[in-house]
């Protein structure tokens, strides 16, 4: 019995050191980005993979803006879509988080993240789609990397140009080009306030985009634009 106490405790031992050695690897992995642009993150490569089972040599619409190559409209849209408080918290909202984690009570399964924009990035960055209460842990310790290691303007950049926009489209310049043949500096707007209402179900609303809600709450995020805090 204790040979196999003995095997236990190894393996254990084992499991932290590789949890251990992952986190690193994060952490290191975002002081890079800190000065250096992700050419792919983990959503992307997961989507490529799903996009290649029924065509082959399918390939992801992408293009990396600069920041200020980015247009206000879309910044201010996104803000006032899906972080308000964006350039005051750090990283996390926790009153939004424990709305969530209410919601996901009364559901019995979880159906709300109360992600903030930094949580948003960790997830694409790193981990995969699946919703769970240990890859929501993963993704805040991910999230306090990114905001110890880079300012507002440094997240949101990222953000801004390796977010899903479409099946198969990630980051501004791609969607502007996709939906508006523009560019993402010349993006009105309206047309920033209805890509910023995409975000939580992109490839639905790229298939409908008619959407009677998708118009709605366009208009509502117009109104909200003007007051939206930028980093």
């Amino acid at each position: 019995m204790k040979s196999v106490g003995k095997i236990i405790l190894r393996l254990c031992m084992l499991l932290v050191a590789a949890i251990l050695l992952l986190q690193v690897y994060f952490f290191v992995q975002i002081w890079w980005w800190v000065d250096h642009n992700p050419s792919s993150t983990s959503f992307m490569r997961a989507r490529l993979s799903e996009l290649r089972e029924t065509v082959p040599d399918a390939q992801l619409q992408f293009k990396w803006v600069p920041y200020a190559r980015i247009s206000t409209n879309l910044k201010r849209a996104i803000i006032a879509s899906e972080d308000a408080n964006f350039s005051e918290h750090d990283g996390v909202d926790w009153d939004a988080l424990q709305k969530a984690y209410e919601k996901n009570e009364k559901k019995g399964k979880v159906v709300r993240g109360g992600s903030t924009i930094t949580q948003q990035l960790a997830k694409n960055l790193f981990l995969s789609g699946e919703r769970s209460y240990l890859r929501k842990g993963q993704e805040l310790i991910i999230t306090y990397m990114l905001e110890f290691w880079m300012d507002k303007e440094r997240i949101f950049e990222i953000y801004l140009n390796v977010v899903e926009w479409g099946n198969g489209v990630f980051g501004a310049e791609a969607a502007a080009q996709h939906y508006y043949k523009t560019s993402a500096a010349n993006l009105g707007a309206s047309q920033a306030a209805r890509l910023a209402v995409m975000l939580p179900k992109p490839r639905f609303y790229d298939k409908n985009r008619g959407s009677a809600y998708l118009s709605q709450r366009t208009g509502l995020i117009l109104r909200r634009m003007g007051s939206a805090e930028l980093p």
